[in-house]
């Protein structure tokens, strides 16, 4: 099986390199993650994880359930979204206690994680918004799911949603916390999640351009707060390229959204102690 998978990841990648066809070779790789690697077992992989976040990693949630119903409401429409091009995803929102950290990131089977370091650079609902969405669109695209296998093969994939290979499960928990190379998304993954988050926030009612502010805020402040401040922006490059690319979906998918506005965020951001 595992050799079956490495011919066609091959076939696709050359499909890609010699016609220029991204979108057709990420959307063949789809297919085959799809085929080889369910639902129930993306689902069991994810739960895998967050185990390992938890004792391992020691992680922390947020207590406060304010803040964490604050988070998960805004969400919820993102993720309606999220469901009409990849329903049965059963999606979990947990947000990690970690001020000095602007990250997120999202497992298989839909779990999504929001640092309190991302809370509090934001400042609008549509920016925190475009970066849960974007988190969203790699779930529905099944990136992760297809980094797992390429960076440990899918027999270990496999056994790691079975409980049965506990040592890869600790590979990737640990590349997630330290901002490893793990889930690292190729640009075709990073610009089809782009698309996805563009589309989602927009169809929540919030300004879809609140991706691209937020890029650019961080870009601007890179390298002045702490080495976890732009764990975020060094997982997800951006550059005047990519930017270009989501406000062009923006403009031809005529992406609208009136929600602009700080909105519950800065009480939010008080009760994090947000100075």
């Amino acid at each position: 099986m595992q050799r079956i998978l490495s011919m066609f990841l091959g076939l696709t990648l050359a499909m890609g390199v010699t016609a220029g066809c991204t979108k057709q070779r990420i959307s063949a790789e789809k297919a085959i993650a799809a085929t080889l690697i369910s639902d129930e077992q993306e689902e069991d992989l994810g739960k895998q994880v967050k185990q390992e976040l938890e004792t391992k990693e020691k992680i922390k949630y947020v207590q406060d359930p304010a803040v964490v119903e604050y988070v998960r409401s805004l969400s919820a429409p993102i993720i309606r979204q999220a469901n009409k091009d990849r329903p049965g995803v059963k999606w979990k929102i947990n947000v990690i206690d970690d001020p000095k950290t602007v990250n997120a990131f999202a497992t298989p089977g839909g779990y999504l994680y929001v640092y309190t370091g991302l809370i509090l650079a934001a400042d609008t609902e549509a920016e925190l918004a475009g970066v849960m969405a974007h988190e969203a669109g790699h779930v529905v695209g099944r990136h992760s799911a297809r980094a797992m296998v390429n960076q440990l093969g899918l027999q270990a994939v496999t056994q790691a949603a079975l409980g049965k290979n506990p040592g890869a499960v600790a590979t990737i928990a640990t590349q997630l916390v330290g901002g490893g190379a793990m889930l690292a998304h190729g640009r075709g993954e990073e610009l089809e999640a782009d698309e996805y988050g563009a589309r989602y926030a927009s169809g929540a009612s919030h300004d879809p351009r609140g991706l691209i502010t937020f890029f650019q805020k961080l870009q601007e402040q890179q390298g002045g707060d702490g080495p976890g401040f732009m764990k975020w922006l060094s997982t997800h490059p951006a550059n005047k390229d990519r930017i270009a690319n989501i406000q062009k979906i923006i403009a031809e998918k005529k992406l609208r959204g009136s929600n602009n506005s700080p909105g519950g965020l800065p009480a939010i951001k008080q009760k994090l102690g947000a100075k």
